[in-house]
């Protein structure tokens, strides 16, 4: 049985460098292919190099009722239907390239519906190369002469290379050209005509700027994501053979489905980039070599004959160029065997499958369900930028679906800065790709506002630059000692013929032994004085020598001095860099404390304001009232005074009437007594009634200056009870001749339970002004109670109410017509009755309380 499997542990984000905070857009191009007939209506206008028009085609406005709308998209260059396939490398892969050499990665899509020129775009045709050989002819013209032999640099399954030596590279070299390999292509081998074409560019192309310390290794792998399964297309395997399913009595299955060949899956290096594992990587030394594993795997890509495309892509292809550089050793011969410096860069060259209708594709059985896997994938590479332009642009933390694709999943790394992001948007501006159109110009538009964090430099081994050629500098002075040696056996003196014809010849041996002596003599004497000027020489040597570790000695105090003085100079910028932020910190903290204390300010000031407005509201609102006021209080006493002034004439009208009839009667009663004639009496006139009228006195008015009434203060009725006295501090003293007053009684101005338990009655006097405009004071009582808790409780019983009135309807009268006295005083009153006309009453349960009420009329004066 096999054990579970597990889920694989998240592994904590990378931290990128200082340089990923900078950002640049997903480069957006687009490229707009010709019609294939030129009476074809056409839906697309290229307005300017970097915005596309879309007009809505006739059939649609119809179905739409008359709906005409024209949509502009704007990109990072727009190319247009008469473009060369040079022009577009130059903009938008060349770039890439060069990062690649550089040691930086880079992804190049092709996007868009089907028929759209994606695949003519990224591979191309008979002596219009696309981008992708293009890419491999301008890697190979840079690196051309620097590359590393063959198998020096060797893949491994974790995503990584390894480095071997010459004399192992040298023994696999050996080994493989024992067993060919199909896999590896010979540079020997003629180029296949059926795409010789292709890769013949006229342009000759080359980056700048290449290390020419470092050796370099091209790998390429190919891959194809079909059905959302990745499948390795230079895999020398049965491809074809599909194997069907098998039943459980070991036969296969009737139905039409098969078991898909074996895909391969995504894995994570260590650097947590994302790779294909056991996908086969080729070495290639060539642009040849190159295109030819591309072509061999482009003939096992998945196509098919569909109703809109005869040979339509019914897979996501991607061709990966590796470019693995190292650095030479210190002598600039071999390469640096060391694992750490070895950089590895990458080129994805991505040709999607086109997006489709299927009620247009007329796709059935397993094309339709190929073309649901390209559009959901598509969908989730749509998705992936909208969440990505979401994020960034609203701060969201929103996840980014990139594993419900492979296709996303494959290439999450790129979106996290990784690498650059390109991407070319293939349309056909035929009017029936209208509404396929409009949807690839939508994701165009959110995709451009992606960004991508920029990828950082790679770090510098630290060897001294320029040791390839300084290697090959002292390999020139050897030759050159070989040819001055040469030189040197020339000046010897020609030895003669040593052919001996007769045996009595003695001239022969003599003379070759005489010019062998004169050669040995000249060699002595040439060893002798290279004796002599290699003594020289080593004394010169020595004193250069000497010369030289002098120099160093002094070179080296000058440079412990300026080590000193450099150490110094950093103890003192640390100091100053702590002390500046020691500084920046204070100032921060007074910034926030500053801006804290404006805010606080400007509360307050408009608090302030507020405040100033309220008061000013009020201030006009009681300057109105008292104007209202004192305007109903004149009206109100002009009126009462009319209506006393009407009373009063009325009055004394009447009583001068009586008074007048009184006198008639008794002067008749007089006459009769007195002298009883028969004569008729006169009645008297009018005018001496009012004579004797003026005569009567009056009733004097309250003397102004009377001395002052001593106050009187009403005995409470519970005297003999301890009281609580609650006198509010709001209180007004009033002026009444009454005042309540409660001996042996606590006052207080706010009622505590301290007071109350001492006490057995409670009152509390309170004021309100009443419906007159007086002042009317009630006092509340009410009985002490204990509570269970141990506090104090009162029980209102009764309410009395003292309140003052003007008496303005009871004025005293007096005769208008009495004579004023001579010391200017007015008469004395006329009797007791007059003067206690008016009187107080306590009316005993009254709710009211005691008052002023007029009880008595004031008696007339008997005549």
């Amino acid at each position: 049985m096999k054990p579970a499997r597990t889920k694989t542990p998240r592994k904590p984000p990378v931290k990128k460098g200082s340089q990923t905070s900078l950002k640049d857009p997903v480069g957006v191009y687009c490229r707009v292919r010709p019609l294939s007939l030129p009476e074809q209506e056409c839906c697309i206008e290229v307005i300017n190099n970097t915005t596309v028009q879309l007009h809505t085609p006739e059939g649609y406005r119809l179905n739409r009722n008359g709906d005409y709308k024209e949509t502009q998209y704007s990109f990072k260059q727009v190319f247009g239907i008469h473009t060369t396939q040079k022009e577009l490398f130059d903009v938008v892969a060349n770039p890439l390239v060069d990062d690649l050499i550089h040691g930086k990665n880079g992804l190049l899509f092709t996007y868009g519906v089907t028929g759209s020129g994606k695949t003519h775009t990224m591979t191309g045709s008979p002596r219009e190369g696309g981008l992708l050989p293009r890419c491999l002819d301008m890697l190979f013209n840079s690196i051309g002469s620097f590359q590393a032999k063959r198998y020096v640099f060797k893949s491994n399954d974790r995503n990584s290379m390894d480095i071997q030596c010459e004399v192992d590279a040298l023994l696999e070299r050996q080994k493989r050209e024992a067993t060919p390999n199909p896999k590896t292509p010979s540079s020997k081998r003629q180029v296949d005509p059926e795409f010789a074409d292709m890769i013949n560019v006229q342009e000759f192309c080359k980056a700048e700027e290449v290390d020419e310390d470092s050796v370099y290794g091209v790998f390429v792998s190919y891959i194809e994501i079909y059905n959302n399964y990745i499948y390795d297309l230079l895999e020398e395997v049965p491809f074809d053979p599909i194997k069907p399913k098998w039943n459980s009595c070991s036969t296969p299955m009737r139905n039409t489905d098969f078991v898909p060949p074996q895909s391969k899956l995504l894995r994570e290096d260590k650097n947590h980039n994302m790779y294909v594992a056991g996908c086969t990587e080729v070495e290639v030394k060539s642009t040849e070599e190159a295109f030819e594993v591309f072509w061999r795997g482009q003939k096992k890509r998945r196509i098919a004959n569909t109703h809109l495309n005869h040979e339509s892509s019914r897979s996501h292809s991607v061709f990966n160029i590796k470019l693995v550089q190292a650095p030479l050793d210190a002598d600039g011969d071999n390469v640096l065997q060391e694992k750490e410096q070895i950089t590895i860069s990458q080129l994805s060259l991505v040709d999607l499958a086109g997006s489709e209708r299927t009620n247009r594709t007329k796709a059935e059985g397993n094309r339709l369900r190929e073309a649901g896997n390209i559009n959901q994938s598509l969908m989730t590479l749509r998705t992936c930028m909208e969440v990505l332009r979401e994020n960034q642009t609203y701060g969201t933390n929103k996840m980014v679906p990139y594993r419900d694709s492979k296709l996303t999943h494959l290439f999450k790394n790129y979106f996290d800065g990784e690498g650059k992001v390109r991407l070319i948007v293939c349309v056909n501006p035929k009017a029936e790709d209208y509404e396929e159109s409009l949807q690839v110009m939508r994701f165009a538009e959110v995709t451009q506002e992606v960004e991508v964090a920029r990828p950082t430099d790679k770090a510098m081994c630290g060897l001294t630059p320029g040791r390839r050629y300084r290697n090959q500098a002292r390999g020139g002075l050897v030759g050159d000692e070989l040819l001055v040696s040469e030189v040197v056996l020339q000046s010897f003196p020609p030895l003669p013929s040593c052919e001996i014809l007769d045996i009595n010849d003695e001239r022969t041996l003599p003379r070759l032994v005489e010019a062998l002596e004169k050669r040995h003599h000249l060699r002595q004497m040439m060893i002798d004085e290279f004796h002599k000027q290699s003594i020289t020489f080593k004394a010169l040597l020595q004193e250069f020598d000497n010369a030289v570790l002098n120099k160093e000695n002094y070179v080296q105090g000058k440079l412990n001095e300026k080590e000193k003085v450099i150490s110094g100079q950093k103890s003192e910028i640390e100091r100053l860099e702590k002390k500046n932020k020691t500084l920046e910190y204070k100032v921060e903290i007074l910034e926030k404390t500053t801006t804290i204390y404006e805010e606080d300010k400007r509360n307050l000031q408009q608090e302030l304001e507020t405040q100033n407005q309220k008061l000013q509201r009020q201030f006009s609102d009681k300057r109105r009232l008292e104007a209202r006021l004192q305007g109903m209080v004149t009206e109100t006493t002009m009126k009462w005074e009319k209506e006393c002034e009407r009373r009063v004439a009325a009055k004394q009208l009447e009583m001068q009437n009586k008074l007048w009839v009184k006198d008639e009667k008794l002067k008749q009663l007089k006459a009769i007594v007195i002298e009883p004639k028969t004569e008729r009496p006169e009645r008297p006139s009018r005018e001496r009634d009012r004579e004797k009228a003026t005569r009567r006195s009056v009733s004097p008015s309250p003397v102004p200056n009377a001395p002052p009434v001593r106050l009187r203060h009403r005995r409470s009725r519970s005297a003999g009870d301890r009281w609580v006295d609650h006198k509010p501090a709001s209180n007004l003293q009033t002026e009444t001749v009454m005042q309540p007053h409660v001996p042996h009684a606590i006052t207080v101005s706010v009622a505590n339970e301290k007071a109350l338990a001492k006490c057995e009655k409670y009152m509390l006097t309170h004021q309100e002004l009443a419906s007159d405009g007086e002042i009317e004071t009630k006092l509340i009582k009410g009985d002490v109670y204990k509570t269970r808790g141990g506090g104090q409780s009162v029980q209102f019983t009764e309410i009395e109410t003292l309140k003052q009135e003007s008496p303005t309807g009871r004025k005293r009268r007096s005769s208008t017509g009495a004579p004023a006295q001579p010391d200017g005083t007015e008469s004395e009153w006329t009797d007791v009755e007059t003067r206690c006309s008016v009187a107080v009453e306590m009316r005993a349960g009254s709710q009211l309380g005691p008052g002023y009420q007029h009880h008595a009329q004031p008696k007339r004066k008997k005549p």
